[in-house]
């Protein structure tokens, strides 16, 4: 009875998914040239597709869209139950988007759909990728048990995002111990006190997360952790991990980050991207505390929202170039305040002692969103005078300024000596004045 019980619920689930694949251009191509192929071919046709190599349709199975894979139950009853044990279930934003477009779901099908998939579903589930859509749910608990469902099944990457209300991460995330990638957007995180870690997690992306107010000094332990991305958080001062072999860090809008436990792991980081506003940490009084010896792992350097009339993010970035002997890229994101007072800026690049060392690994550099100021100038200059082994040098002006002015800073950048002799310069106009997209200066020293 129960084998019977699930062969009419994938039957079910096929005609399900099927009604919204028969609305697709896709199926009825794919439909087409399988009826035409299998006529051709005959039973010699389907024989070859049936005896396929496992690791082969397994490998198909997992690459295309799951509406696609649960298609394939209709080539033959040999495929009827094959991907019931794909080991790979993505049910993302488009998957979600499709169906309600299609309107192949009511209220409750997007959750019903979920929980036969995953009923009928056989052996490991290796990936696991879900979104939740802006639909009317009653609450969490059908998310709840799939995520229980995950941590039973030896769960290797979860992706879990959000358009409805924030969702919170239910206890059994934090018993997925297999995990080797873990993305989530617009959650609650808030692992119970007794949980010590994710070993085997190498890629750690978070995104518009919420860490509650009080973590109880809970630390995770991350020692495979390579690369950690924050985006638009809140209450990041709870988020407190042990990351020995962190290598590539991210940290956009979150405000309220306290970057003292990851910039503790600065000694080998190797890729750092931080809004400018964090750059206000390197004050003179910080700096043996942050740099008691130069970072010499770090090889690339970016920088959002960066603000020259903000002397903390200038002495912050002056700081970070002086301890990073092994740089090799740089790339700064400019914002100019319309009433920004940019004198002490251009003081303190005018010194001789600004930048007292010489960036002799630095090979590219990309400012972006120039105004053409007095003290982006003298930043450019000061760069290119200590830049002995720069071979690339990219500039991309502001949308808002005119085409006479870009040409005036290009020929007053044209002029700026260069401590390499390979040095090349790119300045890009832009798009919306067609006569400089053909005409993009690309200035070589001589």
């Amino acid at each position: 009875m129960k084998k019977a019980h699930m062969a009419v619920d994938g039957v079910s689930l096929s005609k399900k998914v099927l009604v919204f694949c028969r609305r697709t251009k896709r199926f009825r191509e794919i439909r087409e040239n399988d009826h035409l192929r299998w006529s051709a071919e005959g039973t010699m046709g389907e024989d070859r597709i049936n005896n396929l190599p496992e690791d082969l349709v397994d490998s198909i199975l997992e690459r295309v869209p799951f509406e696609d894979a649960v298609r394939t139950s209709i080539i033959s009853k040999t495929w009827r139950y094959r991907w019931t044990e794909i080991r790979a279930l993505v049910f993302d934003k488009t998957f979600s988007n499709k169906f309600a477009k299609n309107e192949a779901f009511g209220h409750n099908e997007f959750i019903k759909i979920i929980n036969q998939v995953l009923t009928l579903h056989k052996g490991h589930i290796l990936k696991f990728h879900l979104h939740i859509p802006n639909m009317s749910v009653d609450s969490f608990q059908e998310v709840d048990q799939w995520m229980l469902l995950l941590s039973r099944n030896g769960v290797r990457e979860l992706i879990l995002t959000s358009s409805n209300q924030r969702y919170e991460l239910p206890s059994y995330v934090f018993y997925c111990l297999e995990l080797t990638k873990l993305e989530l957007e617009n959650c609650f995180f808030k692992p119970p006190l007794e949980f010590e870690g994710f070993l085997n997690l190498e890629k750690l992306l978070l995104k518009d997360i919420d860490f509650g107010a009080n973590l109880c000094g809970t630390k995770m332990n991350l020692p495979q952790l390579k690369t950690l991305s924050l985006y638009s958080c809140t209450n990041v001062y709870n988020f407190n991990i042990k990351a020995t072999k962190l290598r590539n860090l991210t940290v956009i809008a979150c405000p309220d980050a306290m970057l003292a436990t990851l910039l503790s792991n600065l000694t080998k980081i190797r890729f750092f991207y931080i809004d400018a506003q964090f750059l206000k940490m390197f004050t003179a009084e910080n700096i043996p505390k942050w740099f008691p010896h130069p970072v010499n792992s770090l090889r690339h350097l970016w920088f959002g929202k960066f603000q020259f009339g903000d002397l903390d993010q200038l002495h912050g970035v002056l700081c970070l170039l002086r301890n990073s002997p092994n740089l090799k890229t740089l790339t700064m994101n400019l914002e100019m305040e319309p009433q920004a007072d940019i004198g002490p800026a251009s003081s303190i690049l005018k010194s001789p002692n600004s930048l007292d060392y010489k960036l002799c690994r630095l090979k590219t550099v990309e400012i972006r969103y120039l105004e053409g100021s007095i003290p982006e100038l003298l930043f450019i200059k000061l760069l290119l005078a200590h830049s002995p082994s720069l071979q690339k040098f990219t500039i991309k002006p502001s949308r808002a300024s005119n085409v006479q002015k870009r040409l005036e800073i290009a020929m007053k950048i044209m002029q700026f000596p260069r401590a390499s002799t390979k040095a090349k310069m790119f300045y890009f106009g832009s798009l919306y004045y067609p006569f400089m997209q053909h005409a993009n200066l690309s200035i070589a020293k001589g």
